[in-house]
């Protein structure tokens, strides 16, 4: 038994406008499966697919208080091409901010909501994974969340270190899942998180009791109403397990 990284879920005041930016800056198309909630796939996708890890826009009232734990990196393949990227994406209404990144060669922007993101410089590791190059997740030990989520899941390490640590799926393609040593600490609830799915025909309980048995836990919230079921992951990161497809 296994889950696949098929989505992730992030929060948005105005669920419709946050999707069509997002829309215009990947090249993706864009869909709702019902109101408050705006999907977004690579045009011509097949869900669920490794290629991709798609977008879920659920509207929230919630304002955004601090930097997210969760974000994405966008893949370029020249300096040409990360500039006018980063042009383009300013004129969707993207910002840049400062996160303490100092120096970088990658450029650090915010989505309309304030949702943090970067435009790689040209890495040779991101040449075959799309527009979103990773799946980025702030956290205190890399090494134990790689091991987690390549247990939960069944995408595979391909890089482990103290500082730093990456997943991908386990065909070898679509973006990375990477997890980076920060010194903050969680302190609210996740307005961005990763959302998992097993495959057809697994048993949706047993792979719960699997996942709390790897260390998952339960982030303390009334599920009576929902068909899928939100757990956390060792550092209290909430994420949530779909019904199998």
């Amino acid at each position: 038994m296994a889950t696949r990284l098929v989505q992730i879920n992030m929060k948005a005041r105005d669920d419709a406008a946050l999707g069509r930016f997002w829309a215009e800056a990947l090249g993706w198309g864009l869909g709702s499966e019902a109101p408050g909630v705006t999907n977004l796939e690579p045009v011509g996708f097949t869900y669920p697919d490794p290629s991709a890890v798609c977008i879920d826009l659920v509207v929230s009232p919630e304002p955004k208080t601090v930097k997210n734990r969760v974000h994405l990196d966008l893949a370029t393949t020249s300096p040409a091409h990360q500039a006018e990227w980063v042009a383009r994406l300013r004129d969707l209404g993207a910002t840049p901010v400062d996160v303490g990144q100092g120096d970088v060669p990658w450029a650090v922007l915010a989505d309309p909501e304030g949702n943090e993101f970067c435009v790689l410089e040209p890495r040779e590791v991101y040449r075959d994974t799309g527009p979103v190059a990773a799946v980025i997740v702030d956290c205190t030990d890399p090494r134990a969340m790689a091991r987690f989520w390549s247990e939960a899941t069944d995408w595979k390490v391909h890089e482990v270190a103290d500082d730093f640590a990456s997943l991908r799926s386990a065909q070898g393609v679509g973006p990375y899942l990477e997890f980076i040593r920060t010194p903050d600490t969680k302190t609210v609830w996740n307005r961005v998180h990763l959302d998992v799915r097993p495959y057809r025909g697994d048993d949706m309980a047993a792979e719960e009791a699997r996942l709390r048995a790897l260390g998952a836990t339960d982030p303390g919230i009334d599920q009576s109403a929902l068909a899928w079921t939100v757990l956390a992951d060792p550092e209290g990161n909430e994420f949530c397990l779909l019904t199998p497809a």
